[in-house]
């Protein structure tokens, strides 16, 4: 019986967790349906390759949201199986029936709390004002708040000793000429640079978020110190010239 009963507790903490983490996604900029389809994805362990699930990733704050949940997850579905081993292992028939029963009818309690639209809007509200006054969920929406669309996105890039970016400040390393913005250094320290002026240097250690076309951010994260990484700075400053010049034409033939 006590091994039953906290399997359906871990049941109902399981569906709180998921609607903490589908407020505290919303909170980022992800719709209602999404948030809630990724929470349960990454809390069940369930991995899907959608652009949706590219959006977690490459958000900084949505990517810890979906950290935590996963090693929740992980948790739970061992307890989870324990509990049942527990609960049916040592009962004889007529107990099984019985316990069978209070699973099914307990199971079912907890569906129809889910389901409740008074308790979902009532939690949700509660979970949102504990997020907004606790955490800086909303504060860092780099993501929604610049609307991005297409190839654009804003990604978080630790900096490394071998790193080309490493060691230089930002003039000279003319990001801004391959399309790449910093919007924010994050220092080891605790130290938060927004809109870091050119002569800001990046230091290995630093944490970056960067804001442009994402194959462009992903090359850059893997761009080595040295002669090869100074031609692909040249490379990536031609492809950005030539991307300028496309846009401009067509924008003359709309």
């Amino acid at each position: 019986m006590v091994a039953l009963s906290g399997l359906l507790v871990v049941i109902l903490v399981s569906l709180v967790i998921t609607r903490v983490a589908t407020v505290a996604l919303t909170l980022t900029g992800l719709s209602r349906e999404s948030a809630r389809f990724q929470a349960r994805s990454a809390l069940s362990g369930v991995g899907f390759t959608t652009g949706e699930a590219e959006a977690v990733v490459n958000h900084p704050v949505r990517r810890r949201v979906v950290m935590v949940l996963m090693l929740l997850g992980g948790a739970g579905t061992v307890t989870v199986i324990g509990a049942l081993f527990l609960s049916f292992a040592n009962a004889d028939a007529s107990q099984r029936t019985t316990r069978v029963a209070m699973l099914l009818g307990g199971l079912l309690g907890v569906w129809l709390l889910a389901r409740s639209a008074w308790v979902d809007k009532r939690l949700s509200a509660l979970i949102a004002r504990a997020l907004k006054r606790w955490t800086d969920l909303d504060a860092r929406d780099y993501a929604a708040l610049l609307h991005l669309s297409g190839p654009y996105t804003v990604m978080e890039m630790a900096v490394n000793a071998g790193d080309w970016i490493a060691g230089s400040t930002l003039s000279e390393l003319a990001l801004r000429d391959e399309g790449v913005v910093v919007l924010g250094i994050s220092r080891p320290d605790g130290t938060y640079l927004g809109a870091p002026r050119f002569d800001t240097e990046i230091r290995a250690n630093d944490t970056l978020v960067l804001y442009g076309r994402s194959p462009r951010l992903c090359e850059l994260d893997r761009r080595p110190a040295g002669r090869v990484g100074d031609e692909r700075h040249a490379a990536a400053l031609e492809e950005h010239r030539a991307l300028l010049a496309e846009e401009e034409l067509a924008g003359r033939a709309g």
